[in-house]
Formats: structure tokens, C-alpha cells, sequence
């Protein structure tokens, strides 16, 4: 029932960003900035808490593909990638994702006081 296993399955539609053999890229329905975007490995693992070293190499492609998708999308100046983690980190859907957000003023994630 896990609905990024279903976008990997074609069963629900998103707008594709990028496609490979084990990763897919799409846009986020609810973007909290101009680009807002998904990498996803299409093997289903619930969150960060659950890799192995044999997710290493996966996970490492990810985010070497994350900045050159990042300036595919028109973020030359710098993006944000954002993982959460479990419950209390504010995952919402149980496949592990990362989130890569920029475009106009971000505001910062934690302010310094």
C-alpha cells in the first residue's frame, strides 16, 4: 500500500523529473518552494533508519544525482535536500525520499539565537 511503490509502479501519475533503473525523480504535489522535487530509489525501503551497507552505493547515486538534476531545474545558486526520518523526524510517507527544494528565498531550517 505504499504510495511511492505505486507512482514506481505507474498505478498513480506524477510529473517526472528523472527515470532510471533504480531511481525516479518527480516534482512534490504540495511544493513549499518554486522547485520541489522527489528522489526516490524504486526498491522500497521505509526510511534512513532502515539502510545497510548494501544501500550504500544506491544511496550514494542519489545524491551525486541530486545537484544535476538540481541545475536541470534551474537552481545554479543552491538548493536544499531535506531527508526526514521516521516519525518523530516528520516522515510522512514511509519510502525513503529525498527532498530537493530551492528557488527564490528559502528561509532557514533552524534560527540561531
Amino acid at each position: 500500500d505504499c504510495l511511492f511503490c505505486k507512482i514506481v509502479r505507474g498505478e498513480i501519475p506524477c510529473r517526472k523529473v528523472y527515470e532510471y533503473d533504480e531511481v525516479l525523480a518527480f516534482h512534490d504535489i504540495h511544493p513549499v518552494a518554486p522547485v520541489h522535487f522527489m528522489l526516490i530509489p524504486k526498491l522500497h525501503l521505509d526510511s534512513l533508519m532502515q539502510a545497510e551497507d548494501s544501500h550504500a552505493a544506491l544511496l550514494g547515486r542519489m545524491l551525486i544525482l541530486a545537484p544535476r538534476l538540481a541545475r536541470e531545474q534551474g537552481l545554479e545558486n543552491g538548493f536544499r535536500t531535506v531527508i526526514n526520518t521516521g516519525k518523530d523526524g516528520a516522515q510522512e510517507v514511509f519510502h525513503f525520499h529525498i527532498h530537493v527544494i530551492g528557488g527564490g528565498q528559502i528561509p532557514p531550517m533552524v534560527r540561531r539565537g
